[in-house]
């Protein structure tokens, strides 16, 4: 385990009252005796110091090499190794000699250190979970605030983009997306512009409704059976549209050149590769296809 972290370093006697009782005034000092020769204290100096480090500057963690600070040694009467001392307040306020599991180290500190609250999100990881929950105003703010400061960040600006299409601002969704100069976010921008894509053909389309009773004339419908697909991936109904989509390739894979089958891979961009439904799609189209 490293040792670059401004909260671990060695005590010497003739720093110890600054660096550890002083110090421990201020935050919790956790002082490690050991010895180069003591292999317990080999075993516990990185769990000690794994565990300084998850309180992210909350505990410091002090290192007494006994062969060489004996005055130290004595001024605490340190009898056995490796002895871990806390000080608080000045004060030793509790302690342990011999190796311990790491639960209990840690449950010997609990009610002498708080644990730091836990790093907020990153703000663009935060509105991809608000985005995939459907709170798309909530998303959208985040990223308006992201973009206030970069305005350059193509991750951000494609999911704002989504956003706006979600929104039916269509027009301004695709203003955002030609901003996007980057090339390293293929598949988000191929999604977005087909996410638009689907929105735009079914503001001209015929109702759902209307397109499931000609379906429910005529199963064979192509036509309505298409247009049914598009209406419902505008609404986000991914898995029926997939079917839909599916099936009308496997009865007629020359339905407008081919159209089903360059829709579903058109939805595969739009949801991305970890997507389940893409991976069990993906499957299904490969057995149909081969």
């Amino acid at each position: 385990m490293s040792q670059d972290t401004p909260y671990i370093f060695d005590a010497h006697t003739a720093d110890f009252d600054q660096s550890v009782i002083e110090n421990s005034f201020h935050k919790p000092v956790l002082v490690d005796f050991w010895a180069e020769w003591c292999a317990p204290c080999k075993a516990l100096m990185p769990m000690l110091q794994q565990i300084a480090e998850s309180y992210q500057g909350e505990l410091l963690l002090a290192k007494v090499n006994c062969d060489i600070e004996q005055d130290i040694v004595a001024r605490f009467g340190i009898r056995s190794l490796p002895t871990v001392v806390l000080f608080k307040d000045g004060q030793p306020v509790d302690g342990f000699a011999g190796a311990q599991p790491e639960s209990a180290v840690r449950a010997m500190l609990e009610p002498h250190v708080q644990m730091p609250p836990p790093a907020a999100a990153d703000p663009l990881e935060q509105a991809e979970i608000l985005f995939s929950e459907g709170r798309i105003g909530d998303a959208e703010a985040l990223l308006k605030a992201l973009l206030s400061e970069d305005n350059s960040n193509a991750k951000a600006l494609i999911l704002y983009a989504r956003c706006l299409a979600e929104r039916g601002e269509l027009g301004e969704a695709q203003t955002v997306l030609d901003a996007v100069k980057s090339d390293e976010h293929k598949a988000a921008l191929a999604g977005a512009k087909a996410q638009i894509t689907f929105l735009k053909q079914a503001a001209s389309l015929p109702d759902a409704a209307d397109l499931k009773a000609r379906l429910a004339k005529d199963p064979q419908d192509d036509e309505a059976a298409y247009q049914l697909a598009i209406q419902q991936l505008a609404r986000q109904q991914y898995e029926a549209a997939l079917e839909a989509l599916l099936k009308l390739f496997m009865r007629n894979r020359s339905y407008s050149e081919g159209i089903a089958h360059k829709t579903l891979l058109q939805v595969f961009d739009l949801l991305g590769n970890d997507h389940p439904l893409v991976t069990t799609y993906r499957r299904k189209l490969f057995a149909a296809l081969y």
